[in-house]
């Protein structure tokens, strides 16, 4: 039986749960996966997300800063994260598809005439149809991101959300635009850098704005994806099916 361990002590939420799932992912067949974490809610997350891949787990305190979860696959729990893990790699081929007018299937639903509170016959349909309705246009999902902090009331909790964030990014979008103060998160000692290259590496599309570089004095120290303008953003927003803004 595979062993592993998962060291998440000192990490933020959800940090220690997007490591488990991870390590998860990793298991060709049954195996253990011992989780350290150093808070009890930390301990209950990871809990609760092993419990719902199908797993069984059990949880021990060491000492007040220190918790060890036990997470135990069987071979059947396995073969059923396998079945999921080929799913979203069948998403990511769908989602690279998208700009040459079509979707395959398996990508998630959109409902953009319910949204607009249409009640036609549109309601329910995916990105499939969209494409087939005339959409050759149509991008999947775009994260707008607006600002290098994630909500409002603590800066310094917000540079910790946002770097969260982007860890936390398993659900592939098709693009990323960064402008205003979020243009700074895409530069020479980001703090959330390594983790948008990875999503660039797994082919999500990095696009920062020109004019905010220039404005904030970063344009030459931009250090992943490409610069853009707001005449592109625009566009891309205007044909996003879904826009997620952190």
């Amino acid at each position: 039986m595979v062993k592993m361990t998962v060291d998440a002590m000192g990490d933020h939420c959800p940090i220690p749960v997007v490591k488990t799932k991870k390590a998860l992912g990793k298991l060709q067949g049954a195996g253990q996966i011992e989780v350290l974490v150093d808070n009890e809610t930390a301990m209950k997350n990871v809990m609760k997300m092993a419990k719902s891949s199908g797993a069984s787990a059990e949880s021990e305190k060491i000492s007040d800063r220190e918790y060890k979860v036990m997470i135990t696959v069987e071979e059947k729990n396995a073969a059923v994260s396998e079945s999921d893990q080929k799913g979203q790699t069948a998403g990511k081929e769908s989602r690279a598809q998208a700009e040459g007018g079509g979707k395959e299937a398996g990508e998630s639903d959109h409902n953009p005439a319910a949204e607009n509170g249409s009640n036609s016959s549109a309601q329910g349909m995916n990105k499939v149809q969209l494409s087939s309705a005339g959409c050759a246009t149509c991008i999947g999902t775009v994260v707008a991101v607006s600002s290098d902090k994630m909500g409002s009331g603590n800066d310094e909790l917000g540079a910790v959300l946002m770097k969260s964030f982007f860890f936390a990014e398993t659900q592939l979008p098709d693009k990323i635009l960064f402008y205003n103060g979020g243009a700074k998160l895409t530069v020479e000692g980001s703090d959330c850098l390594e983790d948008i290259r990875i999503l660039e590496k797994e082919g999500v599309e990095i696009l920062t704005c020109g004019t905010c570089l220039d404005f904030y004095g970063l344009k030459e120290k931009l250090a992943v994806g490409a610069v853009t303008n707001m005449y592109t953003i625009a566009e891309i927003l205007q044909n996003a099916v879904s826009v997620v803004s952190p």
